[in-house]
């Protein structure tokens, strides 16, 4: 039988983790975030797939990709939480549980970081936890999925 699939999905510069503003963002690889967060979803039962682009488009055609075929979506944005409305769009028809992630607390940065476009069509968001905040955003979609 096979496990029901999370999608982590990463937006533009996380493949920079590690190199980019490790005052901010810590100094764990986006590979090593994936790790700790398919490690957690194996721990529960589930599936990881990850997905991480520079291009919005690319982020919104595997958001439609995931249309019944995942359980649900953990996505860390990046920029594009701030302005990606064609990702807001994805995900408002996407019929699963979706938990919007960042490794900062966008509260504690610049104004324009405090308005995500995402939030409105999200479950919930982990911010400000550093490299615990993907297990915690897998525990929190796999407590959705079970609702």
């Amino acid at each position: 039988m096979e496990k029901p699939i999370i999608l982590l999905l990463s937006g533009p510069n996380l493949s920079l983790l590690g190199q980019r503003q490790p005052d901010i963002y810590g100094t764990a690889t986006l590979d090593d975030h994936v790790a700790r967060a398919r490690k957690k979803a194996e721990s529960l039962g589930f599936d990881l797939e990850h997905f991480q682009s520079e291009h919005e488009g690319y982020l919104v055609e595997e958001i439609h990709r995931a249309r019944s075929r995942v359980a649900g979506i953990v996505i860390n944005a990046g920029a594009l939480t701030h302005y990606g409305w064609s990702i807001h769009d994805a995900l408002a028809a996407f019929d699963g549980p979706i938990v919007e992630l960042h490794i900062s607390n966008p509260e504690k940065r610049e104004p324009w970081r405090r308005q995500s476009v995402l939030a409105p069509v999200v479950d919930g968001t982990v911010a400000g936890f550093g490299a615990i905040g993907y297990e915690l955003s897998i525990q929190a979609i796999s407590n959705l999925i079970a609702k």
